[in-house]
């Protein structure tokens, strides 16, 4: 079975893209968080890995080519941000230090976490880039030199955990204006929790745009800095 799947180029992509497309159809049917299509995805993936004893390697090889559209869609997330560029201007100051206080929030947690349990230094850097995309993350991991496979898995499961939980708990918290709310969630849950933003109306979709971009940016130097403290 492996040899057959390492001769097809795009085994990865189809299941990959057949989970997801079972996902969306599911999250469609019964309106449920927990039927996200990402989270979906990965389950149904996990377990034919596992049940089919398939090696993650053999199914990387074709899936990798999914990973070479991270980058674009990261860059068209400017579309919505640029429709709403006028109120991005009206909000600047605030916007701007919402989405840093996000990013220090973000680093000092992962430190205090990582002393509290005792993490080293390779499982440490491994977590800073936790809240920012996959493109950015993947890079800032290798360059501190942490665990750059279990730094796609956190930063998915970040992303899931927003995009799962950020209505709810903007409801929860009382928090209604929607730059706020688009603001908390890119900073927080990046693409992944866009997504969600961006269901939630134009204006928190724009937001949470900008914030994964300048958080990216913010974490690239915050998580140099903070990697010397452990």
């Amino acid at each position: 079975m492996s040899e057959f799947l390492e001769s097809s180029a795009f085994f990865g992509v189809t299941i990959s893209l057949c989970a997801y497309g079972l996902g969306a159809a599911l999250q469609k049917r019964f309106k449920c968080p927990l039927f996200n299509p990402v989270l979906i995805s990965v389950v149904l993936v996990m377990l034919l890995l596992v049940t089919a004893h398939i090696d993650y390697d053999v199914y990387y090889e074709g899936a990798k080519y999914l990973s070479y559209l991270l980058t674009p869609a990261t860059v068209c997330l400017a579309v919505p941000l640029y429709e709403k560029l006028d109120l991005l201007k009206k909000n600047s100051a605030a916007v701007l230090t919402g989405i840093l206080s996000g990013v220090v929030t973000t680093l000092l947690s992962v430190l205090v976490l990582s002393l509290m349990f005792g993490l080293n230094h390779t499982e440490y850097v491994t977590l800073l880039p936790k809240s920012i995309t996959t493109a950015i993350g993947i890079g800032v991991a290798e360059e501190l030199g942490g665990h750059v496979n279990l730094t796609v898995a956190i930063i998915i499961i970040t992303g899931l955990t927003g995009n799962i939980i950020a209505p709810g708990l903007c409801r929860m918290l009382k928090i209604t204006d929607p730059v706020a709310k688009g603001v908390a969630i890119g900073s927080a849950s990046h693409a992944i929790g866009t997504a969600k933003a961006m269901e939630m109306g134009e204006t928190e979709g724009a937001m949470s745009s900008l914030a994964i971009v300048v958080s990216g940016m913010l974490t690239v130097v915050g998580a140099s800095v903070f990697a010397n403290l452990i």
